[in-house]
């Protein structure tokens, strides 16, 4: 591995539970930690900031963090790393501002920052509540002021355990474009623990995919989104696929924003993005709908030919996994055993694939 790489490996039991597993990512974007809740996520994470004692090794870059076998283990306080827990831990008698600048004391030693308070109250949207103490924020402000306070400890590494679990949806809507913002703004990379598919697709480029403290996968994300042996930890019918797109126009009067992907069109509800911009639709398998021709009179605006590249049939499950290529890229889909066997479906026939505009997400890229 380069030096722009993390390599972890932990193999030993944390408060009862057993955690085996190796795994590398890059330094850069967002590595998600994907996996049922239970699986040993927040169990990882803990290890990786030195808060809990997890038998094994960790590499960040060049640096050696842990290493059992040289009998190394760096305290918290000594490995550069912002940790933004479930619950904004916020200190509740100061303001805002205080606490956002108790984040830049803990700098490490020889650290710099690169961000001052101004640049992360912009960044997180929270300029407005510097005067305000704690108490006066609603959830998702408390847990905007966490994520600015992590990341005014000028870290090397953040790591958010779920940060948005604990939101109405209001409030994870706008922690998300917040994230989204990081994301694009900072080179900053990130271990982000989740179970719900809809963030990962949102926030991940690479994803580790685990299970009872196993790793079971590891990739990018659109990679391990497409493989149809896996089903993902929020359940069946969440299985997905991303799509790549380009926007072609926003049209006002309709509020649809209209996209290119090959040469098909898509239509979306509306999205923000310039013409010309690149992003990622998630498609949920169980949104589309097969067609061996191409239909006519019918209100769905997006049909897609490609053709069938995989096939997966599960006996204990009601559904048949389609993987089926869009000019170069997929969508997923589910039938019933008995729809697969009535149409014929086999792998390399061409299909036409039924998604329904409002049944899409589209994410900047």
């Amino acid at each position: 591995m380069t030096d722009n790489w993390l390599e972890a490996s932990y193999h030993g039991t944390t408060g009862g539970f057993r955690i085996d597993l190796d795994f590398a990512t890059p330094l850069e974007g967002i590595t998600a930690l994907f996996g049922a809740s239970g699986s040993g996520k927040t169990s990882i994470l803990r290890a990786m900031a030195g808060l809990d004692r997890l038998p094994g090794s960790l590499k960040v870059g060049g640096d050696v963090w842990q290493d059992d076998s040289a009998g190394l283990f760096l305290p918290p306080h000594q490995r550069s790393v912002g940790y933004v827990f479930q619950e904004a831990s916020l200190f509740p008698h100061l303001t805002v501002r205080d606490n956002l600048l108790y984040g830049q004391k803990r700098i490490p030693l020889g650290g710099t920052a690169p961000l001052d308070i101004h640049d992360v109250a912009a960044l997180m949207n929270i300029a407005p509540l510097l005067d305000r103490q704690p108490g006066t924020l609603s959830g998702g402000e408390r847990q905007r002021v966490a994520i600015g306070r992590a990341l005014l400890r000028a870290p090397r590494l953040l790591l958010m355990d779920e940060p948005v679990s604990a939101l109405d949806q209001r409030g994870r809507d706008k922690l998300l474009v917040c994230l989204d913002k990081l994301h694009k703004d900072l080179t900053l990379p990130i271990l982000y623990v989740s179970h719900d598919t809809g963030e990962v697709a949102r926030l991940a480029d690479h994803m580790i995919l685990i299970g009872n403290g196993k790793k079971l996968a590891e990739g990018p994300t659109r990679d391990i989104f497409e493989r149809l042996d896996i089903l993902p930890p929020d359940g069946r019918l969440e299985a997905s696929a991303l799509l790549e797109a380009m926007i072609v126009a926003h049209d006002l009067l309709t509020h649809l924003t209209h996209l290119r992907v090959g040469r098909h069109d898509i239509s979306i509800p509306h999205i923000t993005g310039d013409v010309g911009n690149t992003v990622m639709l998630r498609v949920r398998a169980r949104d589309v709908t097969i067609a061996t021709s191409k239909p006519e009179g019918i209100s769905i605006r997006n049909i897609l030919a490609g053709t069938i590249s995989e096939i997966r049939q599960d006996a204990a499950s009601p559904h048949v996994e389609l993987l089926v290529d869009i000019d170069g890229g997929h969508v997923r889909a589910q039938v019933t055993h008995d729809a697969c066997a009535d149409l014929g479906l086999h792998e390399g026939q061409k299909v036409h694939a039924l998604v329904k505009s409002m049944s899409l997400d589209g994410y900047a890229r």
